[in-house]
């Protein structure tokens, strides 16, 4: 699917009174998580257990 059809179908689920805003924030939501896939993709997350002992020095503090 492309990008644009990805963009039309988001717009399409919302409802028919959704405003510019709302347009605007389900295709920056839409483009956010296909940007965080893409780096998964490519090597780039972190690993779960980095992020879980991260949080815990996040939480004690």
């Amino acid at each position: 699917m492309t990008t644009k059809e990805i963009a039309i179908k988001s717009i399409q689920q919302l409802p028919e009174n959704a405003s510019w805003q709302d347009i605007l924030e389900r295709i920056n939501f839409v483009a956010g998580i296909r940007k965080g896939l893409q780096e998964l993709d490519e090597g780039k997350g972190i690993p779960h257990d980095q992020v879980r002992d991260e949080f815990k020095e996040w939480l004690s503090s």
